[in-house]
């Protein structure tokens, strides 16, 4: 059955010049099947994603719209229909997509990508008892019924510190950016690396402007190689950036003489990107991931189906769409209660486990892997990391 939803998902789903809303079912627009001679109300499932436009968010976007639709044609239930909304990349077209896939029989959603999005979807949802799978990794908007599909900040951090130090990486330092993303990974890497007995010996905020980062990133280089000979060594460097930064970054480091064979370098999940290992300096580094393995399989089937390889938040929408699906056969009303989002068992998806906590938050899976040219190697299986203010429950 795999092989022939791959082709009506090829032949259904949205190109990127095409619509951007519209109601997809498992068969088409097939009528659900009849149960004791009446038809079945089918489950709908909302989607929001900023689909309008044209820059890296709107292409993301298109890729998990796309992937939503592989996991409703590949799990092939008839009965559920996913209503694909527009949410123009703004809050307030968040809230209006949220109000009309609601308006349209939808009784749960996933998506939609930003926190600011998310919160702005949160009341909506709420006033119709709809639950809320956001693909947003801002904590701030979990809770009272909206779930965190991605993985925090602060968990990639614990779990690359944790491996570094079990490795006896002693004296840490940090490169991260001067945004809001680097505010969350700073004071989590200064007390994760409290937490497993380690010290910071120095941490850079780069700014995003290619030119302008040349400097701090040559300080925080150079303040490294300072302390080789000392008594107590920087051993291990942490390099907070994703697939925009890290190829500007590599030359810098570089060029200053940083690279894995002087130093372990450390990454988050932005390190987990197609072509990362094009950039030497990085290869030999540690990063936190699922396990590459479903990633790689799911890419394999997307590209089958569309003619070109997903991004990678598309598993996060894959994901979503999946447990949905998976929760959809309950009755009316039980299929996407709290008690069932948040079961002890959890989900298995792309990405490995996942476990949602009452508060909205989610335990992930996370193994470390070993960039290497072409891909990472995986250096220790996938294991769950708490939220860091929470314990990992028992199975």
């Amino acid at each position: 059955m795999a092989v022939a939803a791959a082709g009506l998902v090829a032949g259904c789903a949205t190109n990127f010049g095409g619509m951007t809303n519209g109601v997809t079912s498992a068969l088409g627009e097939q009528a659900p099947p009849l149960a004791d001679g009446k038809p079945q109300k089918p489950v709908r499932i909302g989607m929001l994603l900023s689909l309008s436009g044209y820059g890296p968010q709107t292409i993301t976007a298109k890729g998990m719209k796309q992937a939503g639709e592989l996991a409703l044609f590949e799990l092939d239930n008839p009965l559920v229909q996913l209503i694909v909304k527009d949410d123009k990349g703004s809050p307030q077209g968040a809230a209006q997509a949220a109000q009309e896939a609601i308006g349209e029989g939808a009784e749960i959603i996933v998506g939609p990508m930003t926190g600011a999005a998310a919160s702005a979807v949160a009341p909506v949802a709420r006033r119709s008892g709809v639950p809320v799978l956001t693909f947003s990794n801002d904590r701030r908007v979990a809770g009272d019924g909206v779930y965190l599909m991605s993985v925090l900040p602060e968990q990639e951090i614990e779990r690359i510190v944790a491996y570094a130090a079990g490795k006896g990486k002693r004296r840490f330092a940090a490169l991260v950016p001067a945004d809001g993303y680097g505010q969350v990974v700073e004071p989590a890497f200064r007390e994760a690396v409290a937490r497993h007995g380690g010290a910071v010996g120095a941490v850079t905020s780069y700014p995003l402007e290619p030119n302008a980062m040349l400097a701090p990133v040559r300080a925080l280089a150079d303040e490294v190689k300072l302390t080789a000979d000392s008594t107590a060594p920087i051993d291990a460097l942490l390099i907070a950036a994703g697939p925009e930064m890290l190829p500007q970054i590599d030359p810098i480091l570089t060029y200053a003489g940083i690279s894995s064979d002087r130093i372990q370098l450390l990454g988050t999940g932005g390190w987990d990107f197609a072509g990362a290992g094009r950039s030497p300096a990085f290869v030999r580094g540690w990063y936190p991931g699922p396990d590459p393995h479903g990633w790689a399989d799911f890419a394999q089937r997307f590209s089958r189906s569309f003619g070109q390889g997903p991004p990678r938040l598309a598993s996060l929408a894959y994901d979503a769409v999946s447990i949905a699906i998976t929760l959809s056969s309950a009755e009316p009303g039980q299929r996407f209660t709290a008690a069932a989002l948040t079961r002890p068992t959890g989900f298995t998806g792309v990405d490995g486990s996942l476990r949602f906590r009452p508060d909205g938050l989610s335990e992930r899976g996370l193994a470390v892997l070993e960039l290497q040219t072409f891909g990472g190697n995986v250096l220790d299986p996938a294991q769950p990391v708490a939220p860091p203010d929470g314990r990992v429950s028992t199975r």
